[in-house]
């Protein structure tokens, strides 16, 4: 009766598993699942990224209902329902190569999953239960699905790259790129550094002391693990002095070309604020000279956004006292303030404001 029992239990799991979601996920990976649930990659639908459908709320495409994003942004289906899955990066089996986007190829195994694992580079891990002449039941590997350790763009960052890449636009203009050579390196990559490895056990079948983090960070969920890669220095100078921003990002310090970066600086003498010139990075696309939105973009306009491993020196002007002290602050918008108002997110408070990725107090001698 129990031997029944036991096949009886594996059967569903094994049948839920086709409708495979976050929740069915979650029994056996409740920490995973509770990151990814807050992540952006969970929330890239127009439903849920607010800056995703202000953009595809003006473009031309919508009143053709062809959203063409969906490739990336909802690669799966949840009943009718087009979403983000675990499927929609653990089911990557290649990446095609495309000069106006790449695309994701998904594997067509049922209940095969692709990961990483050190020391298991070699191994596919099956469900396999066995029974020992005592009775006793002992299985191996998930209950849900089969678990691949063998593909190599998984100990890479080269599995992002069917969407983290590049994108033109329908003019042929390149709108963001990110270098590839920074997703082949096996020590440090898209997934070392968006991905890391911190406190909780990945899985409730066998316990591990650290995770991926699936929180994925960025800027919408984790600017602080941004800032660690970032460092601030003052040079005081005969006449002024110079900030220094150096940047460990293998990429540009913000990829996405609506975004905005910005230095704040104020000098604190006695009881006095004395805020200077603000200092902003973008990288800005449009035609004829001027900014225009990603689809009719044909050029680059402006780009003084700090760049891959850059040691940026910002010269101030204004001569510095024995007892100062300098306030300087590194932050962002995610949505370019001169872009905000024609997106119509003004009202969108989380959206437009301004958050800190690292601050420095620098007192002078």
């Amino acid at each position: 009766m129990k031997k029944f029992l036991f096949v009886i239990l594996f059967s569903t799991l094994l049948s839920a598993s086709t409708q495979v979601d976050v929740k069915a996920c979650k029994k056996c990976h409740p920490i995973i699942a509770k990151e990814f649930a807050i992540s952006m990659h969970k929330r890239a639908s127009i439903d849920e990224d607010k800056i995703h459908k202000a953009f595809w709320n003006i473009h031309p495409l919508k009143a053709k209902n062809n959203y063409i994003c969906a490739k990336c942004h909802t690669p799966d289906y949840v009943g009718k329902k087009r979403a983000f899955t675990c499927l929609s990066c653990h089911a990557i089996i290649d990446i095609q190569k495309h000069k106006k986007s790449n695309k994701n190829i998904y594997s067509k195994k049922p209940k095969t999953f692709y990961s990483a694992q050190k020391g298991k580079e070699n191994q596919s891990i099956k469900f396999k239960l066995t029974s020992s002449w005592l009775g006793t039941k002992k299985s191996t590997g998930s209950a849900y699905h089969t678990i691949d350790y063998t593909h190599e763009n998984f100990y890479t960052g080269e599995v992002c790259m069917g969407c983290h890449s590049h994108k033109q636009n329908g003019k042929g203009f390149t709108l963001c790129v990110t270098d590839e050579s920074g997703a082949k390196d096996k020590k440090e990559n898209c997934i070392t550094c968006h991905m890391p490895k911190i406190d909780g056990s990945a899985t409730t079948v066998r316990i591990t002391k650290k995770h991926a983090f699936h929180g994925f960070a960025g800027l919408r969920v984790s600017p602080k693990m941004l800032s660690k890669y970032i460092t601030l220095d003052l040079q005081k100078r005969e006449k002024g002095f110079e900030i220094i921003i150096k940047s460990d990002v293998p990429h540009l310090l913000l990829t996405h070309p609506a975004r905005l970066l910005q230095l704040k600086s104020v000098i604190i003498r006695g009881d006095k604020r004395i805020p200077l010139k603000k200092e902003t990075f973008v990288k800005i696309n449009g035609t004829n000279k001027r900014a225009s939105l990603p689809w009719l973009a044909t050029e680059v306009v402006k780009n003084n956004m700090i760049k891959a491993k850059e040691k940026r020196v910002i010269p101030f002007k204004t001569s510095l006292k024995s007892g100062d002290r300098v306030e300087v602050t590194l932050g962002f918008y995610l949505i370019n303030p001169k872009l905000q108002k024609k997106l119509h997110l003004m009202q969108e408070k989380e959206l437009v404001k301004f958050t800190t990725l690292t601050s420095h107090e620098f007192f002078i001698k």
